[in-house]
């Protein structure tokens, strides 16, 4: 009997925790109410556009509450649905609104991702630009308390239900999908190298190497041939060496030359002067 009612407590325990993990209906619709009241604000939405816009975040959020623990968790499926349910949301408000307003839509954040992880918790990014939560600029939408997900895309094999409503407005051309993360999971642990690639840590050199003495480069022939000197080079100096001898007595009978010269010529100007002087009796 003892374990028969440990079994049972445990079991209880169980469905509570698990029932306590996802939003009740109530908060569904509440959450919902919020976020739709906020987005009719701020977009200027009618009266029709404002109920179906209800209706649209609605299924969003009832289809993610169950995907909420496992996306905290950094789980790739539950990841991988949520993008998937919210480019079903936001391709049905892309029918929904007009181009100007699906515009604006996805320059907020808050309305166009409206689920942010933190950690390990989660949060409706509306609520950081409106703390209020007991705030409301409009009455309840008029399918607040029957609407169950009977336009949901998926029921309509995945036909839009609200793509003929609004035929009147000019909507925004493409569909813009919202790419996961690249790091899907926060708590992931970095990939090992491939096996195949064989890199090790020190492998590359800090500094440049110094070329190597290979011969069949044109620097070390040029060397090879400065060192050297060609054939017509030797002829040459050769050649001016011998000159360079005889040039030397040349020059120094030159010199000897016009020192007897510049003799003469002083002995022969005495001369004329000794015979002038005589001739003047001096």
């Amino acid at each position: 009997m003892k374990r028969l009612f440990f079994w049972i407590f445990t079991a209880g325990m169980l469905i509570s925790t698990t029932a306590s993990a996802a939003i009740s209906l109530s908060s569904v619709r509440k959450e919902t109410r919020f976020l739709t009241d906020k987005m009719a604000h701020e977009l200027r939405l009618t009266t029709l556009q404002y109920n179906d816009v209800y209706e649209i975040n609605y299924d969003f959020i009832y289809t993610t509450r169950y995907l909420l623990d496992g996306m905290v968790r950094g789980e790739a499926d539950a990841l991988s649905q949520y993008y998937e349910i919210l480019d079903i949301r936001n391709g049905d408000l892309r029918w929904v609104l007009s181009d100007y307003q699906y515009r604006r839509f996805l320059k907020a954040s808050y309305f166009y991702r409206p689920i942010k992880i933190n950690g390990r918790s989660w949060t409706f990014q509306v609520y950081i630009n409106y703390p209020n939560r007991n705030l409301f600029y409009f009455d309840v939408p008029t399918h607040y308390y029957t609407y169950c997900g009977a336009h949901h895309r998926p029921t309509l094999q995945h036909v839009s239900f609200y793509r003929e409503r609004y035929c009147h407005l000019h909507h925004y051309p493409t569909v813009h999908r919202v790419a996961p993360p690249i790091h899907a999971t926060p708590h992931r642990r970095p990939l090992p190298p491939h096996p195949s690639a064989n890199v090790r840590p020190h492998s590359q050199p800090e500094h440049r190497p110094l070329p190597s003495n290979k011969p069949d480069k044109p620097v070390y022939q040029r060397q090879e041939k400065a060192k050297q000197p060609s054939p017509a080079r030797r002829t040459t100096r050769q050649s001016l060496v011998p000159d360079r001898g005889n040039k030397r007595p040349e020059s120094s009978s030159r010199k000897s030359q016009r020192k007897e010269t510049n003799g003469n010529k002083t002995k022969s100007i005495l001369n004329t002067k000794a015979k002038i002087y005589k001739t003047l009796n001096i």
